[in-house]
């Protein structure tokens, strides 16, 4: 192997094109394929920016050629050269039109064969490409998305800085504090028996920055949730975090438009139209039946409720009499694709989000097929079709039950089911909207007790502010999620700076005064030297960036993932630790025995 000697890089190989021909040039990187022609040799040099083609030929110099001859895929090379025009061009690459002719090459680093070939398209194993992630991120389609994934993060930067934001990073070995997910706590040596907790958001420590009179932060965050994993939520994660004073809701949707519209723009050409649409809580789960509706298609939930009002057919005047609702969408259409069977899918579905069933009818040219029309009069059928705008061809799904919110989250997850699968869904569009005036508290089954939907320091509506105590469910919080294409890519509120009403919040949320002051005693005592009115939201960077980029998944988009188990298969971790470390930190294991 060979040294760079006075060889330096003079350009990037994917960034050269025909208006650089006849220039001399030297460029490094990996050799992705070499091709011995005889006679001629041909290589793609691969590096961050793209691949240049290397040509070396019986004109080369000798020792160059037997060079070139040696070469294999991921060798890593130096070589200089001068750029021409290729004979055979290709739009296979954006640098199909030239080409490197080769007077001098340096092989700086040999190259075992790897575990899998370093070119798109390939169908390997996740688990392999995992553990070789080094290797993974060679891939044109992995390794664009994490150089994306930086020039996002320089726009945000930028924008930030344009309007008056101060960058300012919070500590991340903070005080375990409850509500939320479960937190990853870290032991501390010098003080035996105590823990640090790795940090789920900066809430805490932003709020109290405008306290401290920063008038507006942001921060590119690393935060830590000890969760179960999906395709779009990892254990560690990066917000994109920011607070202002001084503003009320509608001044942070304006700003966060503002950023939207120009990451949008700079990153994919595309010019959002603003004011986003912005849709009330209750409305979002009545039409869509998801507080993060995807827009992208019709489907919508209707109630039907009243249809049934006088109905004899039991399973319905049960929910009538409990003062429950009915719901229905209608599936267009979809009678020649929805068979009973398919229906039957649904059905599951729909039951694994709570509904105790999922009640239909087929509208075919041969006739209806129905689960509960037989159990109607004439003019209960007549009222459901002209409530549903029914024809021939399409299928009603209906789903009752005593809570409204469960009978429109089952029937919201049947409708993106049917949209999914019957190609509904236009993956051309982004539909943002904000989903606004949320419910304050939700009620635990789990705790038997109320829960602050968002957290505690979220603002109340004013007119909302009389029942925090009396009647909590009824309240509803100056709150807002910005909803991209069905899932949420940030949210945030507005937060409580009055002393008194915090202190009313707690009490709402079953905290007692002493675990009030023990969980957030510092924000309580700051409160007390004069708060700004203030309000904030964050962003999954991740999510952002794999929707931006029509990723599947956020691995694709994060250069180091973790898997199903919460671990790192390329490093081991998690891993044990040696009894020295465990004893340094005073902590001793009991370990449930294997089976």
């Amino acid at each position: 192997m060979e040294t760079l000697g006075n060889l330096r890089r003079t350009r990037y190989c994917g960034e050269v094109s025909l208006a650089d021909a006849g220039q001399e040039m030297t460029v490094c990187g990996s050799i992705a394929r070499a091709r011995d022609k005889g006679g001629i040799i041909f290589a793609d040099l691969r590096d961050t920016t793209g691949i240049l083609q290397l040509v070396f030929d019986e004109d080369t110099p000798k020792e160059v050629f037997a060079k070139a001859e040696s070469l294999k895929s991921e060798y890593v090379v130096i070589c200089r050269g001068k750029l021409r025009e290729r004979a055979s061009k290709t739009d296979k690459i954006a640098t199909g039109d030239v080409e490197l002719y080769v007077s001098e090459l340096r092989v700086l680093s040999e190259a075992q064969t790897p575990p899998f070939e370093i070119r798109d398209e390939i169908n390997v194993n996740d688990d392999l490409r995992l553990r070789y992630r080094y290797l993974d991120l060679r891939r044109p389609s992995m390794h664009e998305p994490i150089v994306l994934r930086s020039k996002i993060m320089q726009i945000i930067r930028s924008y930030f800085t344009d309007n008056h934001f101060t960058e300012i990073e919070t500590p991340t070995l903070i005080k375990s504090t409850p509500e939320g997910a479960r937190d990853y706590l870290v032991p501390s040596r010098v003080q035996p028996g105590h823990f640090y907790a790795l940090p789920q958001s900066p809430q805490l420590y932003k709020q109290i920055l405008m306290l401290s009179g920063f008038d507006r932060y942001f921060q590119i965050a690393r935060c830590y949730r000890d969760e179960d994993l999906r395709a779009d939520r990892q254990p560690e994660f990066t917000q994109v975090d920011e607070e202002m004073s001084f503003v009320t809701e509608d001044d942070i949707m304006t700003v966060n438009e503002g950023l939207l519209k120009r990451l949008w723009k700079e990153m994919l050409g595309i010019d959002l139209v603003t004011p986003f649409q912005r849709m009330p809580w209750d409305e979002a789960m009545g039409r869509f039946g998801s507080d993060k509706p995807d827009t992208r298609f019709g489907l919508e939930i209707q109630d039907v409720t009243s249809v049934f009002a006088h109905t004899e057919f039991k399973p319905f005047a049960a929910v009538i009499e409990a003062k429950g609702t009915i719901r229905a969408i209608n599936a267009k259409g979809l009678a020649d694709k929805l068979s009973r069977k398919n229906i039957d899918k649904l059905g599951d579905v729909a039951k694994t989000y709570g509904a105790k069933g999922l009640a239909y009818s087929r509208l075919t040219a041969d006739g209806t097929s129905s689960s509960f029309e037989k159990f109607l009069t004439e003019e209960e059928k007549t009222a459901l079709y002209a409530a549903l705008g029914a024809e021939t061809g399409d299928v009603l799904l209906l789903v009752s039950d005593a809570d409204w919110v469960k009978a429109c989250t089952a029937l919201g997850q049947v409708r993106l089911d049917i949209a999914r699968k019957h190609g509904l869904i236009d993956n051309d569009k982004f539909n943002f909207l904000w989903v606004v005036d949320f419910p304050l508290f939700e009620y635990s089954e789990q705790e038997g007790r109320w829960m602050a939907m968002h957290h505690p320091f979220t603002m109340p509506k004013a007119e909302d502010i009389d029942k925090v105590e009396t009647d909590p469910g009824a309240c509803h919080a100056v709150a807002y999620d910005i909803v991209l294409n069905g899932v949420e890519l940030g949210g945030g509120s507005m937060r409580i700076n009055d002393p008194a009403l915090q202190d009313r919040m707690f009490k709402a949320l079953g905290f007692t005064e002493e675990k009030a002051r023990a969980s957030f005693g510092f924000l309580m005592d700051a409160y007390k030297f004069g708060a700004p009115p203030h309000g904030g939201m964050a962003y999954g960077l991740d999510r952002m960036v794999m929707l931006m980029l029509k990723k599947d998944s956020i691995r694709d988009v994060i250069a180091f993932p973790k898997v199903q188990n919460a671990g790192e298969p390329m490093s081991g971790a998690p891993d044990v630790v040696d009894e020295k470390q465990l004893a340094d930190l005073s902590i001793a294991l009991t370990l449930p025995e294997k089976e």
